[in-house]
């Protein structure tokens, strides 16, 4: 299943291959840095640049031995490069090498990600003006409230999509971060400018200051961010479930031709795929605790990171590109039922009206606390009787005195409800 919409790009970033590839880039840049001041002769130089390569097979046949994956890469970059290997890591601890490409994976992770927001804001925007004026009942505690339009629950989705897209840059730009200041960062072996020309050159920000590692909060911010946008994704997930109950049936995901939705009932057309990102994100969420685990590490460094980052960082990027790729999808191709919504604003005989008469009456002078008990009073019998709340205020006698036939009629115009719908879509897309 999460190779149907996730994309291979975001899976490529997460190999073996990729990972030693990462670490190889900047055990190269360490390397040119040192020999662009002298410490690396440049005929050593070269041959690292042309010859640094590895084997994967023969890093693993290695760390089986060494119980240490960077000795063991090393170990086998040397065999490529021969005598000059010598000068690669020269200064370095792993975590020069580890945190810093993790850096670079995580950038390449999120600029997949971050495209694929700016996908699902697209499709939200599209049917956001499809449905602009398509009234729907807006619910609180999930009992009817006031009227509203299907756009405005699109509008609302893209207006938060747009501020995780702003969340994931600026999470990005948190773990954009390089470190090359060794055992403890107190570059006691490495100056502190090749640790700038190294960031330099692939693109990273150098930490101000580190110990053996980079402060893990920076990470813990980019999964907690990824956690949110998957919060987001499950609070639409969860409408569109709420929405396709099948006495309401608003909306519906969409059913293809040959589809089946239950091996026991063959009427059945089930919201799974919100349902699947509804159970989603609580591994994002999972995830991101993890991180937050990570903060705290003994003294200048201990391990106990590692692991996890080794399961969250593909776990969750990934998730995540899977997630919002299958949202974007259910909303293209979501159903709308205008007639349903029609149908469903109508079952509570127009008491979504209330508050309109409540303060029509307080206008007429009369206090809030009588106004709210007058229509209260008729509004429970409509909930009672199942009855229409327009009739039982032409049958006030009290209120017949205070409010004329054609200012009830003014007050019941649903146009009331929705006059500011094309101002608000200005404040959310601008002017249109």
């Amino acid at each position: 299943m999460i190779e149907r919409y996730t994309r291979p790009e975001m899976g490529r970033i997460w190999t073996v291959e990729n990972k030693y590839r990462k670490w190889l880039q900047v055990e190269v840049a360490v390397c040119e840095a040192l020999s662009e001041i002298g410490r690396i002769p440049p005929e050593d130089f070269l041959v690292i640049k042309e010859k640094a390569a590895f084997d994967v097979n023969r890093i693993d046949e290695i760390e089986r031995e060494t119980q240490h994956d960077v000795i063991a890469f090393l170990t086998s970059v040397a065999e490529f490069v021969g005598p000059p290997a010598r000068f690669i890591h020269e200064g370095l601890t792993s975590s020069d090498v580890i945190d810093t490409s993790l850096g670079l994976l995580l950038c390449e992770a999120s600029d997949l990600l971050i495209s694929d927001v700016d996908s699902l804001i697209d499709v939200l925007k599209r049917r956001a003006f499809e449905f602009k004026e398509t009234v729907e009942m807006g619910r609180s505690h999930g009992i009817h409230a006031e009227p509203i339009t299907f756009g405005l629950k699109l509008a609302i989705w893209y207006a938060e999509m747009q501020r995780n897209r702003e969340r994931l840059l600026h999470a990005r730009e948190s773990i954009r971060v390089g470190k090359i200041s060794g055992a403890v960062g107190t570059f006691a072996n490495i100056a502190p400018e090749i640790e700038e020309a190294v960031c330099k050159k692939l693109g990273l920000n150098p930490a101000p200051v580190s110990t053996q590692v980079i402060q893990r909060d920076r990470h813990a911010h980019f999964f907690t961010t990824l956690a949110l946008i998957g919060c987001s994704i499950e609070k639409i997930a969860t409408e569109i479930r709420l929405l396709q109950h099948t006495e309401i049936r608003e909306v519906e995901e969409f059913f293809s031709a040959g589809q089946k939705g239950s091996s026991a009932m063959p009427h059945k057309r089930n919201p799974i795929a919100s349902e699947n990102l509804s159970g989603l994100a609580r591994i994002l969420r999972g995830n991101a605790l993890a991180s937050m685990e990570n903060v705290a590490l003994w003294h200048e460094r201990d391990i106990s990171h590692s692991s996890v980052e080794r399961v969250i960082g593909p776990d969750s990027t990934i998730l995540l590109d899977y997630m919002l790729v299958r949202l974007t999808r259910v909303i293209d191709r979501l159903t709308v039922f205008p007639e349903n919504m029609k149908r469903n604003m109508e079952v509570t005989g127009n008491l979504f009206f209330s508050q309109q008469v409540m303060l029509a009456l307080v206008q007429k002078g009369m206090s809030r606390e009588d106004a709210y008990r007058m229509v209260q009073k008729r509004a429970m019998a409509v909930w009672e009787n199942r009855g229409e709340l327009r009739r039982e205020l032409d049958a006030d006698p009290e209120i017949g005195k205070l409010l004329t036939p054609g200012e009830l009629d003014e007050i019941f115009d649903l146009n009331y409800h929705l006059k500011n719908v094309d101002a608000i879509f200005k404040r959310v897309f601008g002017n249109f």
